[in-house]
């Protein structure tokens, strides 16, 4: 078999700069069980693929080979191949961390970038409590 799941695990994580390591973290299991997956020695189950596909900011169709566009057509509709905006921020915030409460009026003036930056701060500051 191919492998082409953990090839692409692999290249996005390297090409995002990510550690698989800190990647490992993120997604609750060791660096050695994130290496297993990325050489192909074992598969990760369906929902740990679509939180590997959260993380890296791909679809679990591009990671699982189905299409060589790691964006979604919804995403590529939306925002084309641009950063993506605003509501996309508040709305993954609000959806990944629903203990957050956040006073998004406060946040009216940020920009999408802002956005990201604190929608990633959260991550960070999460991954750290586990």
């Amino acid at each position: 078999m191919d492998n082409i799941l953990g090839k692409r695990i692999r290249a996005t994580r390297d090409k995002k700069n990510i550690k698989q390591n800190e990647l490992a973290k993120v997604l609750g299991v060791t660096p050695y069980q994130l290496s297993r997956y990325e050489t192909g020695k074992t598969k990760p189950d369906p929902d740990l693929i679509a939180d590997i596909a959260d993380h890296l900011e791909v679809t679990t169709d591009y990671l699982l080979g189905r299409t060589d566009t790691p964006e979604s057509l919804q995403y590529l509709q939306a925002f084309g191949r641009a950063n993506r905006g605003l509501d996309y921020y508040k709305d993954k915030i609000a959806t990944e961390y629903p203990d957050v409460d956040l006073m998004f009026k406060d946040l009216e003036s940020f920009t999408a970038e802002e956005m990201k930056e604190v929608y990633e701060y959260i991550k960070f500051k999460k991954s750290q409590r586990e």
